[in-house]
């Protein structure tokens, strides 16, 4: 790490793990073990249903295109009411979704169309689920980046834990059991945000939805910093994050059999396990310029993923790139979380995600067309070369890598709006 993310000297200690923050995380791994499973699941399902490559682009792109679409709706209502009965109401609709593809598998061959139906379903709930998790944050606890750092540890487990065990579910059972799993991880995260206790919230509603969507695009503009990242995330999402399942699960099932992929992918979630240890240890001066670093790590998933070697250095390199991607999830999170006004944060949130992520689906339905012309090997290498390449540009671009971490003194974002100095929630 160069001189400019040497560590500030350590905050005081908080207590993290009150009553609040043990529901809120037990919600959030529950449900992340359920969400880690349904990729595998779903491509293996896919290709038994001779649905192929373009099979699993097509519906892992109707989820993630409904979710981009939606989600700026959805941090709208997260500010206009509180968030909390929002993420219920969405847990309530996936454990249904999940409940019926399951139901489905075991009496049947599901269409494309079934399936392709249902992932939108399941996007649309999860746009309504997501921006509200951000403002819960500093709401169940008081050092957002501590916070931030134990969740991110908690996704690289369920990341880890979650392809490992549908790998061997699906070559020992069935499809069918997965998706059960996952319907049952939204039923408890359902619960346990219910029992949450949270202080009173007097939401503005004075203002029509139209304006809060124009406010929050203008407190996204405002800053550089955010609006760089996310045009860096548009090129890693269509040439490497949305072709990167279809492809890698095609290469290494092909390879290495139906449970490789479960184990590959869970190797991801140990590298992120480590990576959010790393995280909450190491806090960056200029955490995008550190997470920046973080993320020359992360193109030897999509390399593993096309030389396909022997299933141990498989999972080697996308434990590797696990690391990088977690590091840079905590700088990231916690940078949006304490830079921009907590009433404003979940529109914002909304817009951030929404747009990192819109250019997903569209690589995950080009996959299978491109595949056909180029071949998956020289695609998933060009995705290797890509990501190298964004991760490049997040340590040049001066906005990004001139951010100053919230306590560290003034920020140096001169695209920053004169309101951020509000932010917060902790």
């Amino acid at each position: 790490m160069v001189s400019s993310s040497v560590s500030a000297p350590p905050l005081p200690a908080t207590r993290l793990w009150t009553r609040n923050f043990g529901l809120f995380f037990t919600a959030r791994i529950v449900s992340m073990l359920g969400d880690m499973m349904m990729p595998v699941a779903l491509a293996v399902a896919m290709i038994s249903l001779g649905y192929g490559v373009s099979g699993i682009g097509y519906a892992l792109g109707a989820w993630m295109g409904s979710f981009a679409l939606f989600i700026v709706f959805g941090g709208v209502i997260a500010d206009r009411f509180h968030p909390l009965p929002q993420l219920i109401g969405a847990d309530a609709v996936r454990c249904v979704a999940q409940g019926s593809l399951a139901v489905y598998l075991w009496i049947g061959h599901p269409t494309l169309w079934f399936v392709i139906g249902g992932s939108v379903l399941g996007g649309i709930a999860t746009a309504m689920f997501q921006p509200g998790t951000s403002s819960l944050v500093p709401q169940v606890s008081t050092d957002p980046t501590q916070a931030n750092g134990v969740l991110r540890v908690s996704q690289g487990m369920a990341t880890m834990a979650g392809p490992a065990l549908a790998g061997v579910l699906v070559a020992a059972t069935s499809t069918a059991w997965v998706f059960v799993i996952d319907a049952a991880t939204f039923a408890i995260s359902g619960v346990c945000l219910l029992a949450l206790r949270l202080p009173r919230f007097a939401p503005d509603r004075s203002q029509s939805t139209l304006t809060n969507l124009r406010e929050g695009w203008d407190e996204f503009r405002s800053r550089s910093w955010l609006w760089a990242v996310i045009l860096i995330w548009w090129v890693l999402g269509v040439f490497v994050w949305g072709p990167l399942t279809p492809l890698g699960a095609a290469s290494i099932i092909a390879e290495h059999g139906k449970a490789a992929f479960g184990y590959a992918e869970g190797a991801f979630g140990a590298g992120c396990v480590l990576g959010g240890l790393v995280a909450i240890r190491i806090r960056p001066v200029r955490p995008l310029l550190g997470g920046g670093f973080a993320m020359f790590l992360f193109p030897m998933m999509p390399l593993a993923a096309a030389l396909v070697p022997a299933l141990p250095l498989l999972m080697l390199g996308y434990a590797i790139s696990g690391v990088g991607w977690a590091f840079w999830g905590v700088q990231w999170s916690t940078t949006v979380q304490t830079q921009i006004p907590e009433d404003r944060l979940n529109r914002v949130t909304a817009y951030e995600v929404g747009g990192s992520i819109l250019a997903i689906p569209l690589g995950q339905v080009l996959s299978g067309p491109a595949s056909s012309l180029v071949g998956v090997r020289p695609l998933l290498l060009a995705g290797a070369a890509i990501s190298l390449g964004c991760a490049l540009a997040l340590v040049v671009v001066r906005p990004v890598r001139g951010l100053v971490r919230r306590d560290a003194g003034p920020s140096r974002d001169t695209g920053a709006s004169p309101s951020a100095g509000k932010a917060g929630g902790s």
